[in-house]
């Protein structure tokens, strides 16, 4: 991998890890545009380094970091997941960070095409389903 593939790689990580936390702001959730940012930017270059090592030593095994990286993400997604006195709150934030690290390990290993789509079916859901949620549900909290 070539420093521009690098490069390329951890901006686009940059830009949808913004997307997504854009809208996460606009509904004034507890991670934003930073959070996920840093989330899909970190996990990019876990891979980008990943990749590199590969070519340094034939034996690396990139699979092997981008688990650690989910395993760090569900550490910092259970940080948002707080019970209250009517219910659990948090989750939709945990799991918005969480496919976040996903999508930053996607341009990170250059799948340009799975990390832009996998943006914007999170934007999607994130946005349309929250009006759908309003319109036939009762009150759906996070």
């Amino acid at each position: 991998m070539n420093e521009m593939t690098s490069t390329i790689n951890l901006l686009l990580a940059f830009v949808l890890g913004g997307g997504i936390g854009f809208f996460r702001e606009k509904e004034r959730k507890t991670a934003g545009m930073r959070t996920h940012i840093l989330v899909c930017l970190g996990s990019a270059l876990f891979m980008v380094l990943s990749a590199k090592m590969m070519l340094l030593a034939g034996g690396a095994d990139p699979g092997r970091i981008a688990a650690g990286v989910a395993t760090g993400i569900g550490f910092i997604g259970a940080g948002c997941i707080v019970q209250t006195g009517s219910g659990v709150r948090g989750i939709t934030t945990a799991a918005s960070i969480w496919v976040t690290a996903a999508i930053g390990i996607a341009a990170g290993a250059s799948f340009y095409v799975e990390a832009v789509v996998t943006t914007v079916l999170v934007i999607a859901a994130l946005q349309t389903i929250r009006s759908f949620e309003t319109r036939y549900f009762k009150t759906k909290e996070e």
